[in-house]
Parts: structure tokens; C-alpha cells; sequence
């Protein structure tokens, strides 16, 4: 059935119960007083730090918006996009603009204007909904935008160049509008993370968001009872396709826009959340926050915590190892997935699998994989291939691209672009980017492992291994280390604790920098390759 029936159905088993919390750290009534002041204040002090929504709320906002669109024309064939900060109006204008029959486009928060530009254009957008933080940008491109475009803003103060939100859909209909959804309809387009260049529009049908709710909920057990905290960006799959889980089951979920350790694990005590997606560099700084004193753990209510749960990128073994000291009782998962591929899911390690750390795990729910050659044959146990996975959260296609298309999708598997291998009992190890292989004097290279060894040393932060020209060997490993505020680490240190290390695998040159992750927590080698290898983004691209 189409995703939009599960709001529905919530609505009216809990329609009084609360569905989303938004947390605003950054509003001036937050910065004025702390949480504990604020529990002993009268009534809010402001109905922007901290906002609720009950499930008919919900629904009915999700309906104004979905009946005002059709007033304008926007139904089924149209394509709306949502460029917001995570906020209580997001996912109620992403559900609105399902239930009208379009096509939901959600748009990185951290795009520039040429980029808003270009991505509305390769999405073929009809719309765009739009937040404070991007009125310049917005603006910039407003003159560009064709015809009967609908320009809308959500937020106090409408600019005028575009129309109110909250001023429109207070005069629609707060009923479901009658348009029938099909499970093959076009549901939504997803941007590829540009970490290789610029974006892919990536094209999901109603199945792959259905199918997504499924096998997160199967994977995790969300029962109404949980409270789910989102503090990634909804604009990517990871973060709104976990939530699918909790969505599922009529569960509560917060909104925290911040990633502060004291604010996440204050956010977790007051709000009861039982279950927590992180991504590395934050579950490092809660880590590190409790180690150095600034959080105490004794201060804070988290016995109700039960699963913390990473994906978008490779997980360090040893970043959980230490995270099970801190927090002996907390179930822990590892989640692959692509936004080819409807987020995470596709392979998961498994709360049971504790015992394999360092596995992203086995085939997802409704899954299937598979490790090949560059032929497309299956490889042996053990041996490393590209990751190729096949089930009904596979996109459509890369909306108006059918040859970057025909380059992944092969009769219905998904070729990834990682590396990975296979274990004796079938437990799937990611090795790399096939893109970030590192050839040095013949040896392929998998900076995936030398960046888990480095990550060790309790002096790092953060690291990236890229490969830089040499003219003997062709390319040699160059690690960018991150370090820890306050230590103190030489190129010789960090050679010396690398002697492990077979030598074609130790990196060849130290480089102390600040290593760039997107929103999502993925490393953005491009740009790493465009600093100290003289290549740009655009070199970077046509090689991928």
C-alpha cells in the first residue's frame, strides 16, 4: 500500500498522541535559559524552543497542504521540492505533497544557489518549499524560475517573492484529498551525497518507501512504546527511512537540531528516547565529552535508552568496542545502504551479531546480495568484489539519465561501487569505494583499512587516506589526520604506529588537517583530492 495510508491510519488509532518534537536549540528563548531553568518556568517561554504535533495534527496539516497544491495544479506527473532545516513543518509538507499525487523532492540544506538552481532543473521541479535560512539563496534565483512555479515559504515574515505557507494552508480542507496512489506510482527524488561530483537524481516509487517502513521496523522492533531521536538531516534517506520504522507503528520521534554530546544525551534523558542514530563523528564527541568530565553520565535518565544504531559510512570496530564500555546495556547495529537503495537496511549487521563488529552484516529484510567481478560473477568467499544488492527498495532510475542508469542497474541488482568481501559465515565486510582504491605498485590499497588502524590511536580524531601521485609507483597512501583537541602528535609518531601494518599498506605521507564530512557524516575525499592533489571536482567527476 502507498506510504500516505500509514499517516491515516495513525490519525485515527492515535490521533491525540504526540508524533513529532521539535528541539531548537538555536532560537534566542533556548539561549537565554538552560533546560533545567526552563522546566520551572509558567508555560513555554517560547513555542519555538520546544514545539510538539499530535498524529491528527499531523494528518490534517499533511491534507491542507496536499489540497492546496491540487488548487494549483500540482498533483500526480508534478514535482515539489523541500529545501528545510529539520523542523516540525518538514515532514507533514513531505507527506502533503505524497498525498497530492506529485513527486517529493527533498534538497540539501547546505546547497548554494547554483545548485538549488541545478538540481531544480534536473528534477524537472513544479515547486519549491523553502525555510528562513535560505531566503538569499532563494532569492538569488528566484527571477530564473519558470512559469507558474510555486515558490512558498514556511516561516514568519514571507518574502515577497514568494507566497506564505502557514497563510495558504490554513484556508484548505483538512481532509484527505481523493487521489488514488498506486504502490508503482512515482513517489520521490533523492539526490545522490555529490561526495564524486555533482548530484544524481535518484527515483523511488511508492514500493521503496512502503518497503523501507518494513524492513526498519523488522530490522529494530519498533513498538508504539519506543521514542525514536533524529538529528540527522531529513533531506537524506538515512535519517527519515529510520524513522519509517518508528512511522510504522505510530511511534513518538524528536527532532533535535543540534549535535552537541551534552545536548543529544540531555535530549535522550528528558525526552525518554529509547533509540538513537548516530553517526561516527558524534558518537566519538559523546565519547570523548564523557571522558574528559563534561558529561556525567550519573547526572542524566537513560536507562529507557536501548539501541544506538550507525550507518552512512564505515564504522571503526574500535569506536564501538569503546562505546560498550560506556554503555554495556545498549543493543547496537550497523546499517548499509545507499540512497539508490532506499537509505539503510539493504545489509545490516544485527543486534545479535554484536560478536562481528566490523561486518556491515548479512542481506537486509526482503534482501539479497552479492559480491562480483568486474565481469559480474560471483566471486569466492573471501575474495573482494563490488557489492551488488537486489530487492524492492531499488530505485527506479536516475530520473532523465539512462546511462549513468544502465551503469548500476543490471536485471534488477544495484551495483553499489563498494569494494567488500565475505566471511566463512556469510557476513559482509565493506573494504572501500571502488572510486577510492589506491593502486601503489600494483597493490590495491583499501583506505577503509588503514584509515580503522589509524582511528585507533587514541591521539585521532579523525582520518581520510587518499592516494597522491608518484611517479615511481603511481599513487602513494597520504593520510589526513584529524587529532584531538589538546594532543600532540609528529608524522614520526604516527609513522612509528604504523609499523603493524604490512609496509605496501603503511601511508607514505602524514598531513595534520581537518578532515571535511558532509551532512551525513561521509568523508568528501573529492575535496581532499582537489587540495593536495591539484584535482577539482569537475577532474574528480568525469573520472568517476
Amino acid at each position: 500500500m502507498p506510504i500516505t495510508e500509514i499517516l491515516a491510519k495513525n490519525a485515527e488509532l492515535y490521533g491525540d498522541d504526540v508524533s513529532l518534537v521539535e528541539i531548537n536549540p538555536e532560537s534566542e528563548d533556548h539561549r537565554k535559559v538552560t533546560w533545567r531553568e526552563f522546566e520551572l518556568i509558567e508555560g513555554n517561554p517560547s513555542d519555538h524552543w520546544r514545539r510538539e504535533m499530535t498524529w491528527k495534527e499531523f494528518d490534517i496539516k499533511a491534507s491542507r497542504f496536499a489540497n492546496l497544491l491540487l488548487t494549483r495544479g500540482i498533483g500526480k506527473g508534478k514535482k515539489v521540492a523541500v529545501l528545510l532545516m529539520n523542523c516540525l513543518e518538514w515532514l507533514p509538507i513531505y507527506f502533503g505533497i505524497l498525498r497530492s499525487g506529485a513527486v517529493v523532492v527533498p534538497m540539501n540544506y547546505r546547497y548554494t544557489s547554483d545548485e538549488i538552481k541545478y538540481c531544480l532543473k534536473l528534477a524537472e521541479c513544479d515547486g519549491l518549499v523553502f525555510g528562513p535560512e535560505f531566503i538569499g539563496r532563494v532569492e538569488s534565483i528566484a527571477d530564473g524560475f519558470k512559469r507558474r512555479f510555486l515558490c512558498m515559504y514556511a516561516g514568519e515574515d514571507c518574502p515577497s517573492f514568494a507566497e506564505s505557507y502557514d497563510n495558504l494552508t490554513k484556508f484548505c480542507s483538512s481532509h484527505a484529498p481523493d487521489v488514488k496512489i498506486t504502490d508503482d506510482d512515482d513517489a520521490a527524488i533523492y539526490f545522490s551525497s555529490g561526495t564524486t561530483g555533482f548530484p544524481k537524481a535518484i527515483l523511488h516509487n511508492h514500493t521503496s518507501l512502503m518497503s523501507s517502513c518494513i524492513t526498519e521496523n523488522k530490522h529494530h522492533g519498533q513498538t508504539k512504546d519506543d521514542v525514536f531521536l533524529c538529528i540527522p538531516p531529513l533531506y537524506h534517506t538515512g535519517a527519515k527511512m529510520h524513522w519509517f520504522g518508528s512511522f510504522l507503528v505510530g511511534a513518538k520521534s524528536v527532532l533535535l537540531r543540534g549535535i552537541k554530546p551534552e545536548l543529544i544525551i540531555e535530549t535522550v534523558s528528558k525526552e525518554h528516547c529509547t533509540i538513537v542514530w548516530l553517526l561516527v563523528p558524534w558518537a566519538q564527541d559523546i565519547l570523548d565529552a564523557i571522558d574528559r568530565g563534561d558529561i556525567k553520565l550519573a547526572d542524566y535518565e537513560l536507562s529507557q535508552w536501548r539501541l544506538m544504531h550507525i550507518g552512512a559510512q564505515p564504522v571503526p570496530p574500535s569506536l564501538i568496542h569503546r562505546w560498550q564500555k560506556v554503555f554495556p546495556h545498549h543493543q547496537y547495529d550497523t546499517n548499509y545502504g545507499l540512497s539508490e537503495s532506499i537509505g539503510p537496511g539493504c545489509v545490516h549487521l544485527g543486534v545479535e551479531n554484536i560478536h562481528k563488529v566490523g561486518a556491515i552484516g548479512k542481506p537486509g529484510y526482503g534482501w539479497q546480495a552479492k559480491i562480483v567481478d568486474e565481469r559480474g560473477q560471483t566471486v569466492p568467499r573471501g575474495e573482494v568484489g563490488e557489492l551488488a544488492v537486489f530487492g524492492p527498495g531499488v530505485m527506479t532510475c536516475y530520473y532523465n539519465d539512462p546511462v549513468a542508469t544502465a551503469a548500476v542497474l543490471h536485471d534488477g541488482w544495484l551495483f553499489t561501487g563498494d569494494m567488500a568481501r565475505e566471511d566463512e559465515d556469510g557476513f559482509i565486510y565493506l573494504v572501500d569505494r571502488k572510486k577510492d582504491v589506491i593502486i601503489t605498485g600494483g597493490e590495491n590499497l583499501y583506505p577503509v583499512q588503514i584509515e580503522d588502524f589509524l582511528r585507533s590511536n587514541d591521539n585521532i580524531k579523525d582520518v581520510a587516506v587518499i592516494g597522491l601521485p608518484d611517479h615511481r609507483l603511481g599513487e602513494i597512501a597520504a593520510a589526513i589526520i584529524e587529532l584531538k583537541p589538546g594532543c600532540r602528535c609528529t608524522e614520526e609518531d604516527i609513522f612509528d604506529f604504523c609499523t603493524p601494518l604490512p609496509r605496501y599498506k603503511r601511508p607514505r605521507r602524514i598531513i595534520f588537517d581537518k578532515v571535511p564530512r558532509n551532512p551525513t557524516g561521509k568523508i568528501e575525499k573529492p575535496r581532499l583530492r582537489e587540495k593536495y592533489c591539484g584535482k577539482s571536482l569537475v577532474e574528480t567527476q568525469i573520472e568517476n
